[in-house]
């Protein structure tokens, strides 16, 4: 295979100008809702004012007498939803569509429309309450090793507490908005979203036609944290209503719609117990949740997963329960599960540290496991001992007072704490398309997102030192779902995926441009190995004899193309068969 060749260091990892920052600090950038669409309406949602019960009637009269508004949508057939629309499953659910010419007028309809409920069961929406926990349908986790009651209650200490974490709500900078129109039977949405062929695909479910029917374009997104990982009611009712108007609709949702339409890290109550013997070497763990979910729409934030493999426990039990509710159903927000169930855990570690009377440092040192216990697999990598050992230098950690409550700045209370986390690496197959132009520049594709953290930027490095090219001279796409298929943008698993998958797709690229021109008798680099042939600024040469080389420009002028691509798939190797990927931090 050949190399690359540069002067300087590989681009990526270096600091480079984001390749997308004149466009987002100019607004130039254009986010699911500023895209201008000839014929456009616009959409506003009127949501249930029950927890549970019935849509007995809805009336519009005095919205449909303003001349701005176009239609009160109240009949969602022709799309398949997560629940009953006749029936309310969670307050604020969608029951009506005000559309209208204007947005001002769309918001105000909307405002006047009064919604009718029939009776239903007594919602459930408190998951302390004695009626959520008995009910039946409860899901149900169960995991153990040893023998943990036993040896928790033979354990010289004890640290027994009970946690209780509220919902947090995602408040990114971008409200969910979404513009769909039809044409025909083919649905092209402008919409917010972070998996772009997740979201054609439950588009198409949605509307039983096949996914290459619908398009879906999302090139910018201002934040989600996990929130747009699925699709929603809401963006498909947006197509609903551009179906039923035969015009292209848009629908932002409101703050105040996003707490009771959208998902959430869900409400948890933990009970964590950690047994250790005067040492500080940990001999039990308990670990038992429960966590809300939607009756309609099982969501399972699995938060037991970090006691199971952060720390050295030979009997280590856990029982993680979902409790469903009268409510709109959670969902992934940064760390989804493994925030919860860390949060509960580290606090445990810290109590027991203090009831030892031991360094907290120290007491996780000791109890720094070999393996993961429960794969029963080696660690890919482990770091932890060597991450506490360095942060402890840099804080200064060894001249803090241990003793709680006793360091003040004026009227404030001054803490210093530490904690550890564990998240799984998490990689899945992508396809990329590379393409190298005439006049020396590169375009790169594929069907990923970037709702922040520079995926634009580090895929153009990625792609740069792969085809030798300088970072100017390379352009990346993504959020079209006509680009080849790329996962889910979420997990931290985009560089680890799409970024190997593009590195991947440069470098089979690159090789096929230096075979083609040593097997060329007009290329000055005829008859040499493809292994003795560098590139630098899109250059082939000989690495023995740097002035014998010609540009990919030059090649491809010779043959008479305008550019020469290729498309590959990438997919991750069986390492996760051998190895445990949940690496601790």
């Amino acid at each position: 295979m050949t190399q690359p060749f540069r002067t300087a260091l590989p681009l990526m990892g270096q600091p480079v100008t984001r390749v997308d920052g004149r466009l987002k600090v100019t607004g130039a950038a254009r986010y699911a809702a500023d895209n201008l669409i000839p014929d456009l309406v616009y959409a506003t949602l009127v949501g249930a004012t029950v927890a549970r019960g019935t849509v007995e009637r809805v009336n519009a009269e005095v919205a449909q007498r303003d001349r701005d508004v176009l239609r009160v949508i109240t009949d969602f057939g022709g799309v398949k939803l997560p629940y009953n629309p006749r029936e309310v499953a969670s307050f604020g659910q969608p029951v009506a569509i005000v559309v209208a010419s204007t947005i001002e007028a769309a918001i105000h309809g909307a405002s006047s429309v009064e919604v009718r409920h029939g009776p239903g069961p007594q919602p459930l929406t408190d998951v302390d309450s004695p009626q959520a926990v008995r009910q039946e349908g409860t899901s149900v986790r169960d995991y153990s090793r040893g023998n943990a009651d036993d040896a928790l209650g033979a354990a010289a200490v004890v640290s027994d507490l009970r946690y209780s974490i509220a919902r947090n709500s995602h408040n990114p900078m971008e409200l969910p908005a979404t513009i769909a129109s039809w044409d025909g039977d083919r649905l092209t949405v402008w919409d917010k979203v972070q998996g772009i062929t997740r979201a054609r695909d439950q588009y198409a479910a949605a509307f039983g036609v096949s996914p290459d029917r619908v398009r879906v374009l999302s090139p910018f997104v201002g934040g989600a944290f996990g929130q747009a990982g699925r699709v929603w009611p809401h963006q498909l009712l947006a197509a609903l209503a551009a179906r039923q108007m035969r015009r292209p609709v848009k629908l932002v949702l409101s703050r105040k719609q996003m707490y009771s339409v959208l998902g959430y890290r869900p409400t948890s109550r933990q009970r964590l117990a950690v047994g250790a013997d005067s040492t500080g070497a940990i001999s039990a763990m308990v670990h038992e949740t429960g966590v809300e979910t939607s009756r309609y729409d099982i969501y399972e934030d699995n938060v037991t997963e970090p006691a199971k493999v952060l720390y050295r426990c030979p009997n280590m039990r856990s029982t993680f329960r979902v409790v469903p509710l009268d409510i709109n159903p959670p969902t992934y927000m940064r760390g989804p599960g493994v925030a919860s169930g860390t949060f509960a855990l580290e606090c445990a570690m810290d109590d027991l540290a203090h009831r030892l009377g031991m360094d907290p440092i120290e007491l996780r040192l000791r109890n720094e496991p070999e393996r993961d216990q429960a794969k029963e697999l080696p660690f890919s990598t482990r770091r932890l001992t060597e991450c506490f050992r360095q942060g402890a230098n840099a804080f200064g950690w060894s001249r803090r007072n241990a003793t709680p409550r006793a360091n003040r700045d004026g009227n404030q209370l001054i803490g210093i704490g530490t904690a550890a986390a564990g998240f799984t690496t998490l990689r899945n197959g992508c396809a990329v398309l590379a393409r190298i132009n005439a006049d020396g520049t590169a375009d790169v594709a594929t069907g990923t997102s970037d709702m922040g953290p520079g995926t634009y930027t580090a895929m153009t490095q990625v792609a740069a030192d792969a085809l030798g090219l300088p970072i100017s001279r390379v352009r990346f796409a993504l959020g079209d779902s006509q680009f080849p298929e790329a996962p889910l943008h979420a997990g931290s698993r985009t560089m680890a995926s799409v970024g190997a998958a593009v590195a991947h797709v440069g470098t089979m690229l690159r090789d096929r441009f230096v075979r083609t021109a040593v097997v060329d008798p007009r290329s000055p680099l005829s008859g040499l190995r493809p292994q003795d042939v560098a590139v630098a600024d899109g250059r082939m040469f000989h690495t023995a004899e740097p002035p014998r080389g010609e540009f990919y420009q030059d090649l491809l002028r010779r043959r008479g193309t305008e550019s020469l691509e290729l498309q590959q798939n990438w997919s991750p190797d069986k390492a996760d068969e051998r190895f445990s990927s949940r690496h601790a931090v």
